[in-house]
């Protein structure tokens, strides 16, 4: 009877660490690989638990690394992933059902899977399908917002496939104060020279936010600007803000708008003759779109953006930008465009919009930033897009004369991951022609659509395109070009009334706002660009002209 009580306990208690293993979980063993050539890549991993749960995964080998990234800004705004070098890589996990899912930038499908862990380890290979490659056709992505250190970004840019990242080593929040003491900055300021993680994937580690929530003392917003490749540390707060313009030109660097809503933005365009123009920003988010109120009470009436209950829609807030960004061209002011994420702050990851760049003769850092600076550029948060307007890439001035028949030929291609809804060309703010989306299957698996057009321009000009992607679960994914300029003798650009309207309503706005805040010297900035809006108001153009 002693023995039978025994055995009977010693088979209860075997049975009870059996179950305490498999409910204690396993390890997920993994690799995400390359489709066609079956060799280990990296790339961005995330492990969602049935639940709901997030879990991170580690590099299973020695000399592997990988980032943690964990950022929830709204309720449904949620970021978690592990970015990985090439390496297997490994996950301890309470036992249950698991989504697995690798991506890698824009140009890999997404592969997923989903497991069950129950204690023995589980083995899971994601296969990333590239469904095109933009460097063969001499085209380089970048992100010009990035709050990520350096150590992070040698990770980050081959799991990312980003080969340019600005890293905003100075970041200064307070009027008046020098970024040397600002919200970040290194202990050792870097060397001004780039660093190469390998052939194509460089980081340029000097460059600068000034970023004012703070000023004269008080809570009072002004808004952001980018110093990006510069050489020194600047030593010198703002406003004003025209020295910060002064150095960054000596030292060969770019002005970068950052969001068009800001406060002070429109006053930086004509004061510091900004340089970049962030079409794809950092409120569009991998996640739901969260940013619902900002800008929308300085929003015109003639856009007629997208709202609902809750405030301007994704849509509304892209169309935002776009068309603040048409406005300033057909006043004169030729940003190029550019995209960026702040990654490190916000939900998103690296790269999620990035800009392309079009080097036919090779890749460089120097040549990427030139690139850069002339416009010969797309952004995107989806699609590709690749356009010539008259045979010139975007950036370039094409130069008509009089007299004659101003019809300009578009040609180019829009390709995606996803079929495209929509791609339209646009001159000088307007849809001047719609384009049937065909979306023929590439042999990458990818849906291309040709474009072939033609559109008149009644004098000086712009002409970009644009296309969209068509999602069954309606978020607004897009490519833009940068704009090829139309330049007619006699027949110069003029902007809408309305718009011209617009930007010096800001600017009294703005100067109302800031007349007990700011020096006398400090409104005279806002005075300026007051008096360059209203000298584009009177040549401006009523509807129909």
């Amino acid at each position: 009877m002693d023995r039978v009580c025994v055995l009977s306990f010693a088979m209860t208690v075997w049975a009870m660490v059996l179950c305490a293993s498999s409910a204690a979980g396993g390890v997920i063993r993994g690799e995400v690989v390359d489709a066609d050539t079956g060799r280990v890549v990296p790339a961005r991993v995330y492990i969602r638990a049935a639940g709901g749960g997030w879990h991170f995964a580690k590099s299973a080998a020695a000399g592997g690394s990988a980032v943690e990234y964990r950022v929830k800004r709204f309720a449904n705004c949620v970021e978690m992933h592990t970015t990985l070098s090439a390496h297997p890589f490994l996950a301890d996990v309470p036992a249950g059902r698991y989504t697995l899912r690798a991506e890698r930038g824009k140009e890999c499908l997404p592969a997923e899977r989903t497991v069950e862990v129950a204690g023995d380890p589980v083995k899971v290979k994601l296969a990333l399908k590239r469904w095109i490659d933009m460097s063969a056709a001499g085209w380089y992505s970048g992100d010009t917002h990035v709050h990520r250190t350096v150590a992070e970004l040698r990770n980050l840019l081959p799991a990312e496939d980003l080969n340019i990242a600005l890293p905003l080593t100075y970041w200064v929040t307070v009027s008046h104060r020098s970024p040397l003491t600002g919200r970040a900055r290194p202990a050792k300021p870097p060397a001004a020279e780039p660093i190469a993680v390998d052939a194509t994937h460089v980081i340029w580690p000097v460059n600068t936010e000034y970023e004012i929530f703070q000023t004269a003392g008080r809570r009072h917003t002004l808004g952001a600007v980018f110093v990006l490749g510069h050489n020194r540390p600047f030593d010198f707060g703002t406003p004003p803000v025209a020295p910060i313009a002064e150095r960054a030109r000596k030292e060969g660097a770019l002005l970068d708008l950052d969001k068009h809503s800001w406060p002070w933005s429109l006053m930086l365009v004509p004061v510091m003759n900004v340089d970049l123009f962030e079409l794809a920003n950092n409120h569009l988010w991998r996640t739901e779109f969260g940013f619902r109120q900002w800008g929308a009470d300085v929003a015109p009436e003639y856009m007629k953006l997208e709202r609902d209950r809750r405030g301007l829609t994704e849509w509304g807030w892209i169309d935002f930008g776009f068309q603040t960004y048409y406005a300033l061209l057909n006043c004169g002011f030729r940003l190029r465009v550019t995209a960026g994420t702040a990654s490190g702050v916000h939900p998103v990851p690296l790269g999620f919009g990035r800009v392309y760049v079009h080097l036919p003769g090779g890749f460089s850092y120097a040549k990427w930033m030139a690139g850069l600076d002339a416009g010969r550029s797309f952004v995107t948060t989806g699609p590709m897009l690749t356009v010539r307007v008259a045979d010139r890439p975007a950036g370039a001035t094409l130069r008509l004369k009089a007299d004659g028949d101003h019809r300009l030929q578009v040609t180019g291609r829009a390709v995606g991951p996803r079929p495209l809804r929509a791609i339209e060309v646009i001159v000088n703010g307007e849809v001047a022609a719609r384009v049937k989306a065909e979306n023929r299957k590439t042999e990458r698996g990818g849906y291309e659509c040709p474009l072939d057009v033609h559109v008149r321009v009644g004098g000086s000009s712009w002409v970009a395109v644009r296309a969209f992607e068509d999602r069954p679960d309606k978020r607004v994914r897009f490519a833009h070009s940068g704009p090829v300029h139309v330049e007619v003798p006699g027949k110069p650009l003029r902007p809408r009334r309305v718009e011209a309207e617009y930007f010096v309503r800001r600017m009294k706005q703005e100067l109302k706002r800031n007349e007990k805040v700011l020096k006398a010297a400090e409104l005279a900035e806002y005075r300026q660009a007051l008096a360059a809006y209203e000298a584009c108001l009177s040549r401006a153009r009523q509807e129909g002209d």
